[in-house]
């Protein structure tokens, strides 16, 4: 479905792709995973069209349609939520608009005259376009998705820019999943769900008709939702036959094999270097020699895999804490009308490990 063969990126002097082969199908489900600055985002980009590599070409069929989530995206303006998810619908609508138009001059036209059965063809050509394309599906669609999002009914008259970020994200989601594009390039897209919304993210995804590729640090997200795993590092995009943990263990069997791979390697370069050094000189061995200097400018060396920089910190040693380390007595809190909690009651004890969970504007910040 999409190919993309030896392409390369560079920024400066870092190499963030270098000659990445993969192919994409129709069905599939890949993760995409890599150290923060990988080259992550940068390559769905490349994906879809946005980013040229500096090298190599992306073929896909012409049938192939890509939708792209970012991780963060402009701000919606100017239009109810209904209004704005419903827009990715506009051919639909416009078709409809144009057999109301048909209709009103039909019943202006004397029955029998050119003019009506001129008319009469064009509505039937925009009937049969309206069929094929499902028309009738389209306000079931999108409620199913904003509902499916955390959205409710209520919410579907207001104005967007009433939604705060994570929530404008969520109908960039909505707009993309109906869609329906032939891949899905998800980054970080459960950044801004509650468990709900993710669960039903899940689940629509699981059937999804066209290929997904997800970008998260969501590690059982991954699990759940991926077959295949595209690991970049150091340039390099290294295939894995498996979910996220899979790849995991494999490059971890991987790096164990590379390493006694190096071991081996070293020791039969040091055992050729002390023989060139010992009989360097001498008359007899001048063949060997040789022989063994042009072997050893012939090796492929083994490489070791850099270990990619790794954030470490540590914390100097506080003084123990009591047992109860908080208590909270009837908290109140309000916006304006709005109210978050009443009469909140709960303590902290030392060793206590909580979550706060609940729908986005639950209050849990």
């Amino acid at each position: 479905m999409i190919a993309a063969v030896n392409i390369a990126l560079q920024f400066g002097e870092r190499c963030l792709l270098d000659d990445v082969t993969f192919h994409i199908g129709p069905h599939d489900r890949i993760g995409l995973v890599g150290s923060n600055g990988a080259g992550k985002s940068t390559l769905l980009r490349i994906l879809l069209g946005e980013n040229t590599p500096d090298t190599g070409v992306v073929t896909r069929a012409k049938y192939v349609t890509v939708g792209y989530l970012p991780q963060e995206g402009p701000a919606l303006t100017g239009r109810t939520l209904y209004t704005e998810v419903e827009s990715v619908f506009a051919d639909i609508i416009q078709t409809q608009r144009d057999l109301t138009a048909v209709q009103d001059a039909m019943a202006k036209e004397p029955p029998e005259s050119d003019a009506a059965r001129e008319l009469l063809e064009i509505y039937g050509e925009l009937q049969h376009k309206l069929e094929a394309s499902d028309s009738f599906r389209i306000q079931s669609a999108i409620e199913k998705v904003l509902i499916g999002l955390g959205f409710t009914a209520t919410d579907f008259p207001r104005l967007t820019e009433e939604f705060s970020g994570g929530w404008q994200m969520r109908i960039a989601l909505a707009k993309l999943l109906l869609q329906q594009p032939s891949l899905l390039l998800l980054d970080e897209p459960t950044n801004h769900l509650d468990l709900d919304s993710l669960e039903w993210l899940e689940e629509y995804l699981q059937t999804y008709e066209g290929a997904v590729m997800i970008v998260s640090h969501d590690r059982r997200f991954l699990d759940t939702m991926t077959k295949r795993t595209f690991e970049l590092t150091g340039g390099e995009l290294i295939e894995y036959a498996g979910n996220y943990t899979f790849s995991m263990k494999a490059r971890e069997e991987r790096r164990i094999h590379l390493e006694a791979a190096w071991r081996n390697q070293q020791q039969q370069i040091k055992q050729t270097e002390r023989f060139i050094e010992r009989f360097r000189y001498k008359a007899t061995k001048a063949r060997q020699v040789q022989s063994r200097i042009k072997a050893l400018d012939k090796i492929e060396r083994v490489e070791l895999e850099d270990d990619e920089n790794e954030i470490r910190f540590s914390f100097p040693p506080a003084p123990s804490s009591g047992r109860v380390v908080m208590t909270l007595k009837g908290i109140v809190k309000h916006y304006d009308a709005l109210e978050v909690f009443n009469g909140v009651d709960f303590e902290v004890d030392r060793g206590d490990r909580i979550a706060f969970v609940g729908v986005n504007g639950a209050g849990k910040s």
